[in-house]
């Protein structure tokens, strides 16, 4: 039964990286096209420039993003992240090649909903997230899609950058060191692709409000995990964990935004 549930979602994503795959058309066809809008001839032309910086820099660029797929919605798959109650380390699930992972993904959004139901009745406390683009980790050329372009241009840059360095180095067992890589990456290499000072200056302002969020909630994973090891389950450590929540809030809300919504 372990088996044909496994062979199921595999070929469920065999199955949405086809509809992916076939979806496709070549950005330069599109870019040609006198009836293509002006918005998304601009989105698909700045992503043509930053491959090429992406290049420059050292990313293997090979096919990435030279096609466009119009996938309806906000995103291309849902991931599932599941822990145990009282834990704050995500279960890991594996997967041929990539090794563990701390998610699970899927085309299917209602196939989501239903193994994260599933993960609930084994006792597991379950989010749901939207992603709006994967790396094949350069085994594919990966498109672009509608649900990236719609994140506004900043964010396009920056993912597209983040997922290049997926495709060009990626390491078996260690998600988080892959995503601080390519954060890291990500967000550098967009600063830099920005020619104008003013543009600079702005792109990064955007990347440091980010990490301001980021070592906020970094030193909130850090106190739950504190609160967890020394104290018991129950009403106290529910209390406690409440008011760290709050404090973390009201940290987040004094900070002095102007790239984001506090």
């Amino acid at each position: 039964l372990a088996g044909l549930e496994a062979g199921c979602y595999y070929a469920h994503l065999a199955e949405g990286q086809l509809r992916m795959l076939l979806a496709r058309r070549d950005v330069g066809e599109i870019l040609a096209d006198a009836e293509t809008p002006d918005e998304l001839r601009q989105q698909l032309e700045i992503v043509q420039r930053v491959r090429s910086h992406a290049a420059e820099l050292g990313l293997d660029v090979g096919g990435q993003y030279t096609s466009f797929v119009d996938w309806p919605g906000d995103r291309v798959i849902t991931t599932v992240v599941a822990t145990r109650p009282g834990e704050i380390d995500a279960r890991e699930f594996w997967f041929p090649i990539v090794g563990r992972v701390p998610y699970k993904g899927f085309f299917d959004e209602e196939r989501a909903r239903s193994e994260a139901e599933k993960l609930r009745g084994q006792g597991l406390d379950v989010c749901l997230s939207p992603i709006t683009a994967y790396s094949t980790l350069g085994w594919l050329d990966d498109p672009l899609t509608a649900p990236m372009l719609r994140e506004g241009r900043a964010r396009l840059i920056e993912v597209v950058l983040h997922e290049l360095v997926h495709a060009t180095v990626y390491v078996p067992d260690e998600a988080d060191w892959n995503e601080g890589l390519a954060t890291f990456f990500g967000q550098e290499a967009a600063i830099g692709f920005r020619e104008e000072p003013g543009e600079r200056e702005e792109e990064r302002r955007r990347v440091e409000e980010d990490r301001s969020v980021a070592r906020i909630l970094a030193a909130f994973r850090e106190r739950i995990a504190d609160l967890y090891q020394r104290t018991a389950a129950g009403p106290e450590r529910d209390a406690a964990r409440a008011a760290l929540e709050r404090e973390t809030r009201a940290e987040l809300a004094s900070l002095d935004l102007t790239t984001r919504d506090g």
